[in-house]
């Protein structure tokens, strides 16, 4: 059984400017971004299968990613996993304390937004501008519509938001007519714009009705494909290919899968 410090020699082995591998030397922090983000990606989808043994070597995927990091932000002299490890149990600690706080603090349990409020007075103390925006500390690198979830919620927080979903709803209509417009006139730029803001109105919306946009869009993803590939089934039988059907032949056939799929 390894620990901890075995994966440290490892990564540091793994390093060495003398013996070490020869890609892992080469690597920076923003040459092995794309591979920590779609390890992340990949336990997620070890969890959406329910497969806890691929989600055990997911996880220590994952975690070999963080430990890559920090071996390389120790070689600049920034910081070592050690640290990394300190400051997450240390803002753990901080984040909770009805849990780990003083006996009042625990006495009165998880208040709420206790969380986002001792999470704003974290960026107020680290923000190094003169007038922090209420924006700060969203991360660039999110997926596009976790990101303007995040980005509507925390605006909503200082008041920039609709009262209710009327005034979402109007917002998408309006968004609606713009696109209509710019395909209208052939604008490809303002195509693209304009469907980017329709689809930031849709995320608004899923906000105000408490639904995550973006396991919306998972499920709606498996969804169509157990349709479709049920649909290559049935054409198989037929021992017809789907390319030879008409819209017609192709609706029927979508039409006898739309059945209840579990998500």
């Amino acid at each position: 059984m390894h620990n901890i410090e075995k994966l440290l020699e490892i990564m540091a082995q793994l390093r060495n400017p003398q013996d070490g591998c020869p890609w892992d030397t080469r690597q920076t922090f923003a040459s092995i971004a794309a591979y920590t983000v779609e390890e992340a990606y990949e336990v997620a989808d070890a969890i959406a299968r329910n497969d806890r043994e691929e989600l055990r070597h997911e996880l220590g995927d994952l975690l070999f990613q963080v430990v890559f990091h920090a071996r390389m932000a120790e070689e600049a002299g920034d910081f070592d996993f050690s640290s990394v490890v300190d400051a997450i149990c240390d803002k753990m600690l901080r984040r909770h304390p009805h849990v780990f706080g003083s006996e009042t603090e625990r006495r009165m349990g998880a208040q709420p937004g206790s969380w986002e409020r001792i999470k704003a007075e974290e960026r107020a103390e680290t923000t190094a501008k003169a007038a922090a925006s209420a924006l700060d500390g969203i991360a660039l690198s999110l997926p596009a519509l976790k990101r303007a979830e995040k980005l509507g919620k925390r605006a909503s927080r200082v008041g920039f938001d609709w009262p209710d979903t009327s005034g979402v709803r109007d917002k998408i209509e309006e968004e609606f007519r713009e696109l209509d417009e710019a395909c209208q006139h052939e604008q490809v730029d303002a195509i693209r714009e304009e469907f980017g803001d329709l689809l930031f109105a849709v995320v608004n919306l899923a906000r105000h009705l408490k639904v995550d946009p973006e396991q919306a869009l998972n499920n709606a993803n498996r969804k169509f494909e157990a349709r479709f590939r049920g649909i290559e089934t049935a054409a198989n039988r037929q021992q017809t290919p789907l390319e030879t059907l008409d819209l017609e032949a192709l609706e029927a056939l979508w039409q006898t899968q739309k059945r209840p799929i579990s998500p």
